[in-house]
């Protein structure tokens, strides 16, 4: 793995605190979630998601609900009709998915991770919120990692390998180049295949050139890499692209969501630019 490779994984911090605020804002978290630098961030912000709006019809907002949304629909279906009892969500940053779903479904285990100082801050979080527990913990996880204390292997060894698995990410993949993205699907695949069954849930921003807004889109994506120091890559031509992608990863079945098949989601009459892959092993 090159060094700078390794080092982008460092950049996706910043973002958390932003969209930990967002969910609060939306009434999707508790106010402990939030950050004073998530509100500072949120609020410096604010006239320049005003402008893309209004100029350029982007509401990052938006795209950040829709994700989270459908991710929230897709997860409630495997635990609902598929019996899923386990949840692992990888790069977990301040997202209040798991104090949610830990309250909703009393049988559930949900198993948090994140870099080791995102991982640390959130264990606190929960600690001194009354929160952790044996069903929801949070440990550290180097997702770039083959060999070493922090990685995949790791991180699932402690789960039972004889109960369905979910495993999630979110505002995730496209911070880094695809071969390198590609790599942890395929070490995630090849974890996953030690349970019985196992879903795996991620959003994705296509390069959908064709796109009306696609052009405003590149801009947006450069903002964002301005913000995260760091770049913001976009993955696959369309949804048959995502597919072959994550079949050549080792997930035997590929779904590929709109957010506009939610109805509970907001959307707008732009086609949408996230989608939200579900992959089985």
């Amino acid at each position: 793995m090159s060094r700078a490779a390794r080092v982008d994984s460092a950049h996706i911090t910043p973002s958390a605190h932003y969209t930990g605020y967002v969910w609060y804002r939306h009434q999707l978290a508790e106010e402990p979630f939030v950050t004073p630098f998530g509100r500072f961030a949120h609020g410096v912000l604010a006239p320049v998601s005003w402008g893309a709006r209004v100029a350029f019809g982007l509401d990052v907002e938006r795209f950040l609900l829709q994700r989270h949304l459908l991710i929230d629909a897709l997860s409630r279906e495997a635990i609902d009709q598929r019996g899923v009892r386990q949840v692992v969500e990888i790069a977990c940053g301040l997202s209040p998915r798991g104090r949610r779903f830990c309250s909703r479904y009393p049988q559930l285990r949900y198993l948090e991770a994140d870099l080791p100082p995102m991982a640390a801050r959130k264990r606190l979080l929960l600690h001194e919120e009354g929160w952790l527990n044996a069903r929801h913990q949070v440990r550290p996880v180097d997702i770039l990692a083959e060999q070493c204390a922090n990685d995949l292997q790791a991180l699932f060894s402690g789960l039972d390998r004889d109960e369905p698995l979910l495993v999630i990410t979110e505002g995730l993949v496209n911070y880094f180049e695809l071969p390198v993205i590609e790599g942890f699907w395929a070490r995630l695949a090849a974890q996953m295949r030690q349970f019985p069954s196992a879903t795996y849930l991620t959003d994705l921003y296509p390069d959908l050139r064709e796109h009306p807004r696609y052009r405003q889109l590149r801009w947006g994506i450069d903002l964002v890499g301005r913000l995260t120091r760091g770049r913001y890559y976009l993955h696959y031509r369309g949804d048959d692209a995502i597919v072959a992608g994550f079949e050549e990863c080792g997930f035997g079945e590929v779904r590929v969501h709109d957010p506009k098949e939610l109805e509970t989601a907001p959307v707008d009459a732009w086609p949408a630019l996230v989608r939200v892959v579900e992959g089985r092993v």
